[in-house]
């Protein structure tokens, strides 16, 4: 049966405008958009809220707080994944990239160290239909730790990986150039005593001496091999993004300079930071601003991070502070769609995907008022 949905008497925040009008979907794709305020027999009367289209989120590593949500606590994956998928669909999220650590920094007995069992889980449920947002996969992968290549290698085939960043959360650089600063984070964050995190600083400083170059090497030659675009993460100096440039760099994730940022423009890669930074704002490291970098024009991708409904939420303070709707907006849609390859989505025109959301502006937050994932309704 032919599947319809017609949203009618919205503010349609198109790529270069926003227009009073009515939204056609049938059978999962924009059939059309007609101008005006009326609304014809049939379709959903918004009431002049705004239609803008399903948010594409590139890096969340939420899926981990479901699955794991105190140390030593391993929740049913099935239903975590699910549990996950909801409250990204609730945001407005209708494209995501699942992002799962590959290697980590410290073992807090919060999480495996393989995550393939979370990747079955999150297979199985989109085999069964069960998922509401469309899932692909981000592999995060710490090139400073001794099983990262082995743990990334049975994965990297997969046909849902759309991502893989390089991170190297060594202290003392990047994202941690001052040491006070990751002592504190990692102290509090996991209850290490002075003994405990002097050893931590000195295991990873060693393991980057033995591991960060010859896996990072080995990383980027499975990405090249499977046609995996690449994200660079955490750079802090033009050296650091000359770096990602040779290896074919396509985001830069989470600059922590303003100098870094440049650079990556002047290497043609899409600038990303961080939607909870930019709603805060601050940084909780202490590294730039994203409201520094959208300022100075070098901000293009926006990602929830750890809170998914700040995505939504970060487009609308960008707009605040003078940008355009419809630009605040492609740095949750277009934008990132395009910079891993999912040209079918990411905007609203006839021929793409029917993702839409509709949202209400409410005061300093922001209502997401309902959710269409291909047409059908997810929230």
């Amino acid at each position: 049966m032919r599947r319809e949905l017609t949203l009618a008497n919205g503010r349609l925040v198109l790529r270069d405008t926003v227009v009073r009008g009515t939204l056609h979907v049938v059978d999962g794709t924009i059939a059309d958009i007609a101008i005006g305020g009326s609304v014809p027999r049939g379709a959903i009367d918004v009431d002049a809220d705004y239609l803008v289209p399903g948010l594409v989120e590139l890096h969340t590593d939420t899926i981990e707080r479901h699955a794991f949500p105190r140390p030593n606590v391993s929740w049913p994956l099935a239903a975590a994944v699910l549990s996950y998928d909801a409250e990204l669909a609730a945001a407005g999220i209708t494209t995501v990239l699942d992002s799962l650590a590959i290697g980590y920094v410290f073992d807090s007995g919060q999480r495996p160290r393989e995550p393939r069992p979370l990747v079955d889980a999150l297979r199985a449920a989109r085999t069964a239909g069960a998922l509401r947002a469309d899932h692909y996969l981000h592999l995060r992968c710490e090139i400073s730790t001794e099983q990262v290549v082995d743990d990334v290698a049975p994965l990297v085939s997969d046909e849902r990986v759309r991502l893989v960043s390089l991170m190297d959360h060594t202290p003392g650089q990047r994202q941690y150039v001052d040491l006070a600063r990751y002592r504190h984070y990692y102290q509090e964050k996991y209850g290490l005593t002075e003994e405990r995190i002097d050893a931590l600083i000195a295991r990873r400083l060693e393991d980057q001496r033995r591991f960060g170059e010859k896996h990072r090497a080995a990383i980027i030659a499975l990405c090249h091999k499977h046609g995996h675009a690449i994200a660079s993460h955490d750079d802090a100096t033009r050296g650091h993004v000359e770096e990602a440039a040779d290896a074919g760099t396509v985001i830069a994730e989470f600059p922590t300079t303003l100098d870094a940022a440049v650079a990556a423009h002047d290497f043609g890669m899409a600038v990303l930071a961080g939607a909870p930074n930019l709603v805060c704002g601050k940084s909780h490291s202490g590294n730039i601003a994203a409201a520094e970098l959208a300022s100075a024009g070098r901000l293009d991708i926006l990602s929830s991070d750890y809170v998914p409904a700040s995505l939504l939420h970060g487009a609308f303070v960008l707009h605040a502070t003078g940008i355009a709707l419809p630009d605040a907006m492609a740095t949750i849609t277009a934008t990132p769609a395009g910079r891993v390859g999912l040209n079918d989505r990411g905007a609203l025109a006839p021929g793409l995907r029917g993702d839409v959301v509709r949202a209400r502006a409410l005061g300093s937050s922001v209502l997401v008022a309902g959710v269409w994932c291909a047409g059908v309704r997810v929230a």
